[in-house]
């Protein structure tokens, strides 16, 4: 009986210990799950979807009203998931539905939705229906990368630096190593004649002396010969005619004239690198005799969203100087960039002009742009390469006179001139015809 008992309270023990091991099992397995949890609570979410991807749905659909860490039209969006998450118990699901209908979400009453749309002037965000679940963890995992550091170009500083301080240096040496072969010459012909002079002394050889004949100065015989002088006046006035005549011609031919703008603009940048329309901005050209100077307005359509520069920078022109430029736009147009709207005092921007025609020249923007298809170019150059607009042609009345000389006149669903153009194809015989064939010598095109 005794061997009984102490056989199950043998078998008791064993199963307290087989529950109690199997306890404490369970609670670090659940406390090893928490950790894990935990750790990974911060950076699961950069986990599912393709931060490369994402960057570029981010920047087609998002940069327009969003910045990663900075607030714009909406709120930042650095690790935005995250801090939903941790801050207002939002989840992913949240986001999917916010960011395919927000304003159903607002007007369904969602606490959250309702207090961003009113923390930003009721400004209601698009939907993006279009987006599916795997374009918007893409977008969510670029969002949830570390910033990066700025990083060095390495290029030299604009004033000085090393490369300009070698290239000064070698200069040095090139001049002092002329000066020193110079001296070395002159005193080799130095010792040269001297010796030689020494060599006739002892062989007893007379050396010339330097008496010559009076002979009369070139000037005087000049003077003497009337020929001369009367084909050398002849020759002077003709030349100095020349001259006044091509230098009075240039009176008012600005070619080239390229002036400081008070707020440095790049037509390299906006109509080269990122292909805006020159009309666009100058969209009076289409419609009017003027190609008129954009308002600020025009600038900030862009720039509300734009406060830095990302593009290829040079020694001379680096990213400091160009966010430099935009802060002149927004103080100019008022603009505070920390709230994102207008609070402060317009001010008139004095830019300089370039491209100036003489009162007594009338020119349609309008006629040459919309009825005759020339491209701007034409008349301004390349100005998609030029950092700073400069005149690219005279702007003469020569110049205008050969370009409706050389340029036939584009008669495509232009039913107006159909008939003009058949009568005048007979007069001249040709088959097509020129500005300057029709009409555009007379006086009167251009002067009235």
């Amino acid at each position: 009986m005794k061997k009984s008992y102490q056989s199950l309270e043998d078998n008791s023990d064993h199963t307290m210990k087989q529950v109690i091991n199997r306890n404490l099992s369970s609670r670090f397995l659940l406390l090893g799950l928490i950790a894990l949890l935990s750790f990974s609570s911060h950076t699961i979410f950069a986990q599912d979807g393709d931060p490369v991807a994402g960057k570029s749905l981010f920047n087609s659909q998002c940069a327009a009203c969003h910045k990663l860490d900075k607030k714009m039209t909406g709120p930042a969006l650095r690790n935005v998931e995250a801090r939903l998450a941790e801050d207002e118990g939002l989840d992913r699901q949240w986001l999917y539905s916010w960011i395919r209908n927000s304003a159903g979400m607002i007007k369904a009453g969602d606490a959250y939705a309702n207090k961003i749309y009113n923390e930003y002037n009721k400004t209601a965000m698009t939907a993006f229906p279009q987006l599916s679940d795997a374009d918007i963890d893409n977008i969510l995992a670029y969002t949830a990368q570390p910033k990066e550091e700025p990083k060095n170009t390495g290029l030299p500083p604009i004033d000085g630096g090393p490369k300009g301080e070698t290239s000064s240096f070698s200069n040095k040496i090139i001049l002092g190593a002329l000066a020193l072969l110079f001296a070395l010459l002159a005193a080799g012909l130095f010792l040269v004649n001297k010796t030689l002079r020494r060599f006739a002394d002892e062989k007893g050889i007379a050396v010339a002396s330097d008496d010559r004949e009076e002979r009369t100065p070139i000037w005087k015989a000049f003077v003497q010969n009337q020929f001369l002088v009367l084909m050398s006046a002849i020759f002077l006035l003709l030349a100095s005619a020349y001259f006044a005549y091509g230098w009075m011609m240039q009176v008012d031919v600005n070619q080239g004239y390229q002036p400081i703008q008070p707020i440095h603009f790049s037509h390299k940048i906006h109509a080269g690198d990122n292909k805006i329309d020159c009309k666009y901005c100058h969209s009076s050209a289409r419609v009017s005799k003027h190609s008129g100077i954009p308002s600020l307005n025009i600038c900030m359509n862009c720039h509300k969203s734009i406060a830095e520069y990302n593009g290829e920078v040079t020694p001379e022109y680096s990213k400091e100087f160009y966010d430099g430029e935009i802060q002149k736009l927004y103080k100019a147009a008022g603009w505070n960039d920390a709230e994102q709207q207008y609070s402060g005092t317009p001010s008139a921007v004095k830019w300089v002009r370039i491209h100036n025609l003489p009162d007594f020249a009338y020119f349609n923007h309008s006629q040459h742009v919309t009825v005759a298809g020339v491209e701007c170019q034409t008349c301004h150059g390349p100005v998609e390469e030029m950092e700073i607009v400069y005149q690219h042609a005279p702007l003469t009345m020569g110049w205008c006179i050969n370009c409706h000389r050389e340029t036939n006149v584009d008669l495509k669903d232009n039913a107006y001139y159909t008939k003009i153009h058949e009568e005048l194809s007979k007069k001249y015989g040709v088959n097509e015809l020129t500005a300057a064939q029709m009409g555009g010598l007379e006086c009167g095109k251009c002067h009235y």
